[in-house]
């Protein structure tokens, strides 16, 4: 009989039983087979009950058991699938542990897997176990050394965490080398890499003199491609330096790209293990946004140093503690590399797109859950995203003097433990002597907030009051929620388009142009005084809040904002609600059969946007784009995927056309004529025009693309020409596909951006496309880069992922089938596209649910099982 999957919940969490103060590791590698041996240093945890049998998690093949010295007879132990239990062990002793592990034979990509014959680790969450029988939990910190035994010609590169201390031959073939780190650390932070890999090397001076040895790890046809990696990494050191005070600790810090990675990347202490994706990056090969990424997610590696290693989570369940605390941190990193207003669009339009769907949907739980099944599965936008937005607003209500002041409290007090998330709250509390209390239900309570404003005028009075209503709609399990501490940052605009000083009733004075209002209530009232005239609201400035907003703001009133907000977000924000608004309306006339027009006023504001010849390039083009298809699915109830890409493609192809000489200008003066990082703006807002104007398949157009696909020296421009031909089922977007997987057949990560753009087209035969490509000698079903650029990114294709005959729903349970006997992890990323199905039509859901059906009457893992029976709960 199968086991049922055992839910965790984190009410029942208890100390560890025991503690271990020092792990001595050793790797044998030999051609096939790697044995492990461990030796553990154990002591009984005063501060636990007490345990007279000491239970190791793992599930890796077991050859010995000795406990100080003495090998164990069988009777000694018991060995589970996933336990090693010694009984009667006494209050402080050693025990060695030896394992055998296959590496090539491990698909699963968790624990010592096999990569184009190079051995590589990845441990967080559970993946030590894999490798050997230890107390495989975040809240056991030890000190690890490891030694590493393998053919020298075979295996050049031995790598672990912390500091080499030696190394040395064992004959005349075989090496050793010994690595030790000095500080403690759980076991899902270690790493141990081995292969025929070349560095590229560099050094860092930190702030206080020392020097930091730097290396990036490749194979060696790589290693072109990792110089800006290691600036990035040069940069995200000197600005922890700067910013929080943060110095690095050892005298090595190395990154080693492999291309089969189930994540982006690994915070390993010392050895940063990534995805190539997020470490290789050249004009040729990488666009503006790759490099971006890489210099963000390096960054973010590097910034858990201190955000998750040297502090790290009690347990599981406080996973955002790091996670969300570290993307805030990698977020304003990368705010000050490139543009702070472009960049908080960019991840509101990320949180929107995928972590508000998911609060609304049957996995909906607080950034800190409070029971899993799999914790993989809580790797989410909600705990990552929406974290990070929960550390911002400690910065919005204290400033950013404040949230300084939070942190240097949170190292002091915690440097060297597994904490908590009210660990970090009490920090920033107590470092700023405020209240945080009700800020905790960020924490537990899931979903978002819904706010709705209304703003009301006294002319007689001059004053202007702001009503303001919270709510949040239940999700599973939470059915009744309590009012949030929410910061609404807002400002009032004049009928000048300038920002007014504001004073709220009872102030003496005037004061900053940009207020943050504390919501605590259901509903409160917020009322401004000395208002000469009516102002238009400018409201959730910088996105202050992770929040749904309602505004009672004319169309006229939006155009305005559009035209003179100080604020970025919110002149991006006024343009996201006017589309919103046209879209709704039109999927209305849509299904009613009444005839399509886009109102006037909606054309003027595109066009004075395009005319803005003084504006930001990228954030023009960010105030040129509609909301996506995936966005409008959360409108409606009862959705028609097929109405609303109806609907949206009028609209473009009307803006396109109704504007087709101000795009044409557009094009022209974007024009670079060699790649420059500091043109990306341009480049942009260039294929963005270019995009709109191959909407209308005229001929000049689809040329001008073609070309530009075929005599681009960057990448960027390569894919924007891709891009703008993708939808368009014409000879040009053959050649250019044709020819672009011709001309990178060789290089695995430009082969993921033509998987994605076969995934992503609108063209009728998208779904046969995709098909093919799965059977293109680029992709492979193991690799979880070309499944996800291919089959992932298929089933956020809104039109042919819920095409009306179920087709795009069939192909994708059949892949989750195949995946998830491979490498469940990565299956469980793809059933995420079923999250939605209660949103759609009728007819469409009765077969999505028929698909998560069939899932659950197949043999599934528990990280795909948790998922489709969370769905079908919602039946």
């Amino acid at each position: 009989m199968t086991r049922q999957p055992q839910v965790k919940y984190r009410h029942d969490y208890q100390p560890p039983a025991f503690l271990i103060d020092r792990v001595d590791l050793k790797f044998d590698i030999e051609d096939t087979l790697t044995r492990v041996s461990s030796r553990l240093v154990i002591t009984r945890n005063p501060e636990a009950h007490h345990a007279a049998d000491l239970v190791l998690d793992g599930s890796a093949r077991l050859s010995g058991v000795v406990l100080d010295g003495q090998p164990l007879e069988p009777e000694r132990y018991q060995l589970t699938d996933d336990a090693l239990t010694v009984k009667a062990v006494p209050d402080s002793f050693i025990l060695e542990v030896e394992t055998e592990i296959e590496p090539a034979a491990n698909t699963s990509l968790m624990g010592l897997y096999a990569s184009n014959g190079n051995l590589f680790t990845q441990c967080e969450p559970e993946g030590f176990r894999k490798i050997t029988y230890y107390l495989d939990r975040p809240d056991v910190m030890a000190k690890f050394s490891t030694t590493i035994v393998a053919d020298k010609l075979k295996f050049p590169a031995m790598l672990s965490n912390g500091n080499k201390v030696g190394e040395g031959m064992v004959d005349k073939k075989r090496r050793w080398v010994k690595w030790v780190d000095p500080y403690r650390k759980p076991s899902y932070l270690f790493a141990m890499v081995a292969g025929k890999l070349t560095a590229l090397k560099d050094k860092f001076i930190t702030m206080n003199g020392r020097e930091v040895a730097l290396e990036i790890w490749t194979e060696p046809a790589d290693q072109d491609k990792v110089v800006f990696a290691m600036e990035a990494v040069k940069h995200a050191m000197k600005w922890d330096e700067e910013r929080f005070g943060l110095e690095y600790d050892l005298d090595i810090y190395m990154i080693v790209a492999v291309g089969d990675f189930n994540m982006g990347a690994m915070e390993n202490k010392g050895l940063n293990i990534f995805n190539t994706k997020y470490v290789l990056a050249r004009q040729e090969t990488a666009t503006d946004a790759d490099f971006e990424a890489v210099e963000a997610v390096i960054a973010h590696e590097y910034f858990h140093n201190w955000t998750g290693n040297r502090v790290t989570c009690r347990d599981w369940f406080q996973l955002s503690l790091k996670e969300g605390l570290t993307v805030f941190r990698d977020q304003e990193f990368s705010a000050d590399m490139t543009s702070r207003a472009v960049k908080r669009i960019e991840d509101v339009q990320g949180l929107r797109a995928m972590q508000f769907p998911e609060d609304a949907g049957p996995t909906a739980h607080p950034i800190r859950p409070d029971s899993y099944i799999e914790m993989n599965n809580f790797y989410t936008m909600t705990v990552y995203e929406k974290g990070a937005e929960v550390v911002r607003m400690y910065q919005t209500l204290l400033g950013r003097d404040g949230f300084r002041k939070g942190m240097d409290l949170y190292f002091k007090r915690h440097d060297g433990h597994a904490v908590t998330c009210d660990d970090f709250r009490a920090a920033m509390a107590d470092a700023n002597d405020v209240d945080l209390t009700q800020f905790a239900l960020w924490y537990s309570q899931a979903g978002t907030p819904v706010l709705d404003a209304k703003g009301h005028y006294d002319a007689v009075a001059r004053t202007y009051r702001l009503d303001v209503r919270q709510s949040c709609p239940a999700t599973p399990g939470q059915s009744d929620k309590q009012p949030m501490h929410i910061p609404l940052a807002l400002g009032l605009l004049g009928s000048d388009g300038k920002d007014l000083p504001l004073k709220l009733d009872g102030e003496t004075q005037a004061g900053a142009t940009t207020r943050v209002l504390d919501v605590k209530a259901a509903e409160q009232s917020f009322l401004f005084v000395d208002v000469a005239s009516a102002p238009v609201p400018s409201l959730l400035r910088g996105f202050s809040a992770p929040v749904q907003l309602n505004v009672d703001l004319t169309d006229v009133e939006l155009a305005f904002l559009m035209a003179h907000d100080s604020d970025a977000f919110s002149r991006w924000e006024a343009g996201q609600i006017l589309s919103q608004r046209v879209l709704r309306m039109l999927v209305a006339d849509s299904q009613a059969g009444r005839a399509l027009s886009v109102p006037a006023h909606f054309t003027a504001a595109f066009a004075a946007v395009l005319k803005d010849l003084k504006a930001d390039p990228a954030f023009k083009a960010l105030m040129l784009s509609l909301p996506s298809e995936g966005e409008m699915l959360e409108w409606f109830d009862g959705a028609d995927p097929a109405c609303h890409h109806h609907v949206r493609e009028f609209v473009l192809k009307h803006l396109a056309q109704a504007l087709r000489a101000e795009w044409r200008q557009t094009l022209e003066l974007s024009q670079t004529r060699a790649y420059l990082p500091a043109d990306a703006g341009q480049r942009t807002l260039k294929n963005h025009a270019l995009a709109m104007l191959c909407r209308l398949d005229e001929a000049g157009s689809l040329e001008t693309a073609k070309n530009q696909c075929l005599q681009a020296d960057n990448m960027s421009d390569q894919m924007g020409a891709l891009v703008a031909l993708r939808d368009r089922d014409v000879p040009e977007r053959a050649d250019c596909l044709a020819a672009f997987a011709a001309r990178w057949a060789n290089d695995p990560l430009v082969m993921d951006k033509y998987f994605a753009l076969l995934a992503s087209c609108q063209v009728p035969s998208a779904l046969d496309q995709v098909r093919a490509a799965m059977a293109h000698p680029a992709f492979s079903i193991k690799n979880p880069n070309k499944v996800y650029a291919l089959i992932r990114t298929f089933g956020r294709n809104m039109q042919h992922f819920h095409a009306a005959d179920g087709s795009g729903y069939r192909f994708m349970a059949d892949q989750v089938l195949a995946i998830d006997a491979l490498n469940p992890s990565v299956a469980s990323r793809l059933v995420g596209a079923f999250n939605r199905w209660k949103k759609v039509e009728p007819k469409r859901q009765a077969l999505m649910k028929a698909e998560l059906e069939r899932l659950a009457a197949a043999k599934l893992s528990k990280d795909v099982f948790e998922i489709v029976s969370k769905n079908l709960e919602q039946a």
